[in-house]
């Protein structure tokens, strides 16, 4: 199912439950007196909603800023890769053939190998990456040079550095990969705190039900795509905005 299906379903449906809830409170007897408790309700819910919306707002920011960075950080990987090939290339034969053969190699394990792991969220066999950058380090690093061509001793100090990037971008992806997303304890506060929410609402009361149900079913509707965003967020390389593994194909197709 499409995941604007899918969130639709459930922002539609959440909202027409809530709604029916109301229309349903408003049948009930008992419920006659509400309106009596709209000050003490009213006050009560600007602050609980208040403190909830601030906890969604936190959750839904501090996840869209870990897709960015996994995006950045991806891109960064990539071009560095690029970037060490390039600078091999002025290194003697054989090595700059190796380097630029290691290289692919190493995007072609990238995006067969552990991008359909991290989308999977699942463990990350991250070791046949590991081994094709250190067989990249040992190349670069045993790769002869004339002691007189400051040219050939420069792009291997620049390989050796840019590489140092690549090490570190791709830690930073196998972390966001392996992150966990949002914890169970946050889930509990953010389902808890929408519950609380709602409950909050059918104890005002009125006249119209009409005004009530559609007040309801709004707010219910808000909440759930929040929460459905956050979901949706949680492993920046799966869901409705993950990161996928283009920076890594245009590698291949720039040293193919």
């Amino acid at each position: 199912m499409s995941i604007y299906l899918s969130g639709a379903f459930w922002i539609i449906g959440a909202g027409v439950a809530a709604a029916l809830v109301a229309v349903l409170i408003h049948r009930i007897p008992a419920t006659v007196g509400l309106s009596g408790n709209n000050e003490v309700a009213g006050q009560v819910f600007t602050i609980v909603a208040g403190l909830h919306a601030v906890l969604l707002a936190f959750v839904l920011i501090s996840l869209f800023d870990g897709v960015s960075a996994a995006q950045s950080d991806s891109q960064r990987e990539a071009n560095n890769l690029v970037a060490v090939s390039w600078s091999a290339d002025a290194l003697p034969e054989p090595v700059s053939d190796k380097v630029r053969q290691i290289t692919m190699d190493y995007s072609n394990t990238v995006v067969s190998q552990e991008w359909p792991q991290m989308s999977d969220q699942g463990t990350v066999e991250a070791t046949a990456g590991w081994q094709q950058l250190e067989q990249l380090r040992d190349t670069i690093a045993k790769a002869p040079t004339s002691a007189d061509d400051t040219w050939q001793e420069s792009r291997k100090a620049a390989a050796t550095d840019q590489l140092w990037e690549v090490y570190q971008a791709r830690q930073a992806r196998l972390d966001a990969a392996g992150s966990g997303g949002v914890s169970s304890v946050v889930w509990f506060a953010l389902l808890l705190g929408s519950v609380m929410v709602m409950g909050l609402i059918y104890l005002h009361g009125g006249p119209k039900v009409l005004s009530h149900a559609l007040i309801s079913g709004t707010l219910a509707a808000a909440i759930t795509l929040l929460l459905f965003a956050i979901y949706q967020l949680q492993n920046p390389f799966s869901g409705g905005a993950a990161v996928g593994p283009d920076a890594f194909t245009a590698v291949l197709d720039r040293l193919n």
